[in-house]
């Protein structure tokens, strides 16, 4: 998918349209910037002991797409905000044409 490098919308901040630049954000990976949570860790707990898996296994195929999160910031007040993301094989920034 082609997307502009830049498009008007609608900026919360200055509360009308304005020109903001559109920019890629990365995507964390698997649970590597927040801490783990309780729950998180009695299941590794329960993973370590004896035994099998404590619950069922997930079958199947995860899904065929990541999707792309995507960071405006407005022209205008310099300030980011987000909305919600979109799935995406291929994406890709490009200029206005």
């Amino acid at each position: 998918m082609k997307y502009p490098k830049s498009m008007s919308m609608y900026c919360p901040k200055c509360m009308r349209h304005t020109e903001h630049t559109v920019s890629l954000s990365k995507r964390l990976g698997r649970g590597l910037a927040h801490p783990t949570s309780k729950a998180q860790r009695r299941f590794k707990a329960k993973l370590r002991g004896y035994g099998s898996f404590p619950r069922p296994n997930p079958h199947g195929d995860g899904k065929p797409t990541k999707k792309v999160d995507l960071r405006y910031k407005c022209k205008e007040c310099k300030k980011m905000h987000t909305r919600s993301g979109f799935r995406a094989k291929k994406f890709e920034i490009r200029g206005k044409q």
